[in-house]
C-alpha cells in the first residue's frame, strides 16, 4: 500500500472505555503503520514503558522515542487521557509534528464500564476533563480543528465513520480492516483486563451493559457524571457527521 498520504504520526487520545482498542485493533488489521499501544499511559501507570526493545522512563525520552520510530516508517499509537500528560501538553512541536485525532463516547457508558472493571476509580480518571485539554491545546497550537471520532457512530456505522476517519486525514479507506479474528495481541498483555471485550470481538460490537451501575442514580459516579459531562458535550459537537 503506498504511504503517501500516511502521517508520519497518527494518534489517537481517547477518554477511557470509548472503544479505542478496537480502534487500534482496526489500524493493526491494516498493516501500513507500526503501532504503539498505550505509550504515555503505561509510562505514568507502571513508571516506564518498553518501545521497540528500549525501555523509556520519562515523557521527553518517550517523546523521542516515538519520533525516531516515525522516522523509520508511520506510525501509529493511541492512548487514553486517564491522566495528564504535561510533557505532550508543553511539546508545541510534537502537537504540530503528529496528526492528533480524538475518540468520544457517552459517559453514562464509559464510567459505568469503568465501574465494572475498577469499583475504586477516581473522578480525573474518567478523562474527558483532560482529553478536552489536549483537544484545545492541539488546536491552539496547529490552528486546525482535530479530527474527533463518536465510538456510538463507530458501532452504528463502522464503515461511513471510518470512511469519514480516512477521508478527513487522507488516509487510503481499507474497507477489509474493519472485521478481525478473535484474539488478545502482546502489546495488551500489561493491561489485558481491560481489553476483553476487544479480543473476544471480530468488529466494531456494542457489547450488552445491562448489568452494570446506574451511573445517574450512584452516590458518587453522579458527580463524576456531572463534571465529565460538558467536556464530552463540547468534544462530541466537533465530531465526524456532527
Amino acid at each position: 500500500m503506498s504511504q503517501v498520504h500516511l502521517p508520519r504520526i497518527l494518534a489517537l487520545w481517547s477518554a477511557p472505555r470509548c472503544r479505542s482498542t478496537a480502534f487500534f485493533r482496526m489500524m493493526a488489521e491494516r498493516g501500513d503503520f507500526q503501532l504503539l499501544h498505550e505509550p504515555f499511559s503505561y509510562l505514568a501507570e507502571f513508571g516506564s514503558v518498553e518501545v521497540a526493545g528500549e525501555r523509556i522512563g520519562s515523557e521527553p525520552d518517550l517523546l523521542a522515542a516515538i519520533r525516531r520510530l516515525a522516522a523509520e516508517q508511520p506510525l501509529f499509537f493511541k492512548d487514553t487521557t486517564d491522566e495528564r500528560y504535561p510533557g505532550v501538553l508543553a511539546d508545541t512541536g510534537f502537537l504540530r509534528e503528529a496528526r492528533h485525532t480524538f475518540i468520544v463516547r457517552d459517559p453514562v457508558e464509559t464510567i459505568a464500564s469503568y465501574y465494572a472493571i475498577n469499583p475504586e476509580v477516581k473522578i480525573h480518571q474518567i478523562g474527558f476533563e483532560a482529553q478536552y485539554e489536549l483537544f484545545q491545546r492541539v488546536w491552539e497550537i496547529t490552528g486546525e480543528r482535530p479530527v474527533v471520532v463518536d465510538a456510538g457512530d463507530l458501532v452504528a456505522a463502522p464503515e461511513q465513520t471510518v470512511k469519514a476517519y480516512c477521508d478527513a486525514l487522507s488516509l487510503p479507506y481499507v474497507a477489509e480492516a474493519l472485521s478481525w479474528n478473535e484474539g488478545s495481541r502482546g502489546e495488551w498483555a500489561p493491561s489485558e483486563k481491560w481489553h476483553k471485550d476487544v479480543s473476544n470481538s471480530r468488529g466494531f460490537e456494542a457489547k450488552s451493559g445491562g448489568d452494570r451501575v446506574d451511573v445517574r442514580n450512584h452516590p458518587v459516579l453522579a458527580s463524576y457524571l456531572e463534571h465529565h459531562l460538558p467536556f464530552y458535550r463540547e468534544l462530541s459537537s466537533h465530531r465526524l457527521g456532527a
